[in-house]
């Protein structure tokens, strides 16, 4: 067994200690002790055993030179310049020593490093050293002198080599810019040669279309009027009010009466609304006397209806609420103020009870079934007055008379509507599809994941 210390072997055990590598420092018949060991290719903390019932296999490494060689300390003495009575420079072999495996240290001689060959490819450039002469200096008792240095560092003068400066307005006349450039652009795709010829854009203009692509998947039976476009490129088409109310009247004949129109389209005009008087910024719980109010005006029709259930919904998220009834006497009028008066609000009849400042102002008081729209003067006045932006309900095609909204909800599909009534926005109300087909409309819903889309002219 002891011939085999110092050895290097490579252990295979059993699945569960895995393969150890390392140097055989003690062995006999029942075990064998590494050093230096790795198991699996991890190194190990200290010396190992190993039983010789845990070895299934164990094959011996050769060392090699460098494993044999533990440490080596070679020290570099500086050159001595080539001089013209050398052919080579030469170092000084001053304490230069080398350890060798059996521990003795034996003197080196230092190596000898021919630099003509390398020196004569670096004086082959045609650059002129212009390191500043520093004549008259004196250094170690040398004179300073430019040649001086580059024997220093190149162990030859370079003056005898490099005797002119390099031309570089006649080198670059060789170089035909113009060629190359046309040869480049020959091999490039075309799709790389036809981005350069498009528009360039200022810093204030749009690089990517604004315009998304049409896509018309809603059909009226004849199509009178003009389009509009969702932001998702969808086209909408408008429907005249007679086809609206062929819709509605299908829809309440199938069970979708119009509390439950009332009530869907009062939650999208209390979302549209808290928005334009700033959300959670001005409903924070917190700022409980910062709270906004809003001034409903209704008519005495579903649309004023409409606008009293988005009275009432706003006061469930916190919103100050006055609604302004031109007419207390329509059925549909006293069903929803029922509603609205428990929730402690004030309700208005007169312009002049109406506060000079608020937040908002939603304008339900044209009846958009009626040949022509009434017009109310003093309210229109009022309006004006104030600063407050204005959210119309399903306001006429033509414009509610003296008042211009800054943006129009309306339900299931649009009418065409004039640009008096700003920004349109369409409300999805349920409709079945079935109820649409029964009146000779092909849909499919464009309302995707919202509630509410923006509507924009189709060019």
């Amino acid at each position: 067994m002891a011939q085999w210390i110092g050895s290097m072997v490579s252990i295979k055990c059993c699945e569960e200690l895995g393969t150890f590598q390392g140097e055989i420092c003690e062995a006999n018949q029942n075990k064998i002790t590494l050093t230096k060991a790795f198991c699996d290719g991890f190194p190990c903390q200290g010396q190992v055993q190993i039983r010789a019932a845990d070895i299934v296999d164990i094959k011996f490494i050769e060392k090699t030179v460098e494993e044999q060689q533990e440490h080596s300390i070679v020290t570099i003495a500086k050159p001595i310049p080539k001089r013209a009575a050398r052919s080579h420079s030469t170092s000084e072999a001053s304490g230069s020593k080398q350890q060798s495996h059996n521990g003795v240290l034996n003197k080196t001689k230092p190596i000898d490093i021919d630099l003509s060959k390398r020196f004569e490819e670096s004086v082959n450039l045609s650059f002129k050293n212009n390191t500043p002469n520093r004549k008259g200096g004196q250094k170690g008792g040398k004179q300073w002198s430019k040649s001086w240095k580059d024997e220093e560092c190149f162990g030859s003068p370079l003056d005898h080599r490099v005797k002119r400066d390099f031309d570089f307005e006649k080198n670059l006349a060789l170089f035909d810019k113009q060629a190359i450039w046309e040869e480049l652009n020959s091999q490039r795709p075309d799709v790389v040669r036809n981005v350069e010829n498009r528009k360039k854009y200022r810093h204030d203009e749009n690089v990517i279309a604004s315009q998304p692509i049409s896509t018309r998947q809603i059909i009226v039976p004849k199509q009178e009027f003009n389009e509009y476009v969702t932001d998702d490129g969808l086209i909408i088409p408008c429907i005249s009010k007679s086809l609206r109310k062929r819709l509605f009247e299908a829809a309440e004949k199938a069970g979708l009466t119009c509390d439950k129109h009332l009530e869907l389209f009062g939650t999208a005009a209390a979302e549209i609304a808290i928005q334009l008087i700033g959300g959670g910024h001005r409903l924070n719980p917190n700022n409980m006397h910062q709270l906004p109010t809003v001034v409903v005006l209704c008519g005495p029709h579903k649309q004023g209806a409409a606008g009293i259930n988005t009275a009432r919904q706003l006061t469930s998220h916190g919103v100050r609420t006055i609604v302004f009834c031109v007419s207390l006497e329509s059925g549909i009028i006293k069903k929803e103020l029922s509603l609205y008066m428990l929730t402690r609000n004030r309700t208005v009849t007169i312009v002049p009870e109406l506060p000079s400042n608020t937040d908002l102002i939603i304008c339900a008081l044209s009846d958009t079934d009626a040949e022509a729209p009434k017009g109310y003067p003093q309210l229109a006045e009022w309006v004006n007055k104030n600063k407050a932006p204005v959210l119309a309900l399903d306001p006429p095609s033509c414009g509610t008379p003296g008042i211009f909204p800054k943006i129009s909800l309306l339900p299931v599909l649009p009418l065409p509507h004039s640009s008096v009534n700003g920004q349109l926005y369409l409300t999805n109300l349920g409709v079945p599809v079935d109820i649409f087909n029964e009146v000779g409309i092909k849909y499919k819903s464009p309302f995707g994941p919202k509630n509410t889309i923006s509507l924009h002219p189709h060019e």
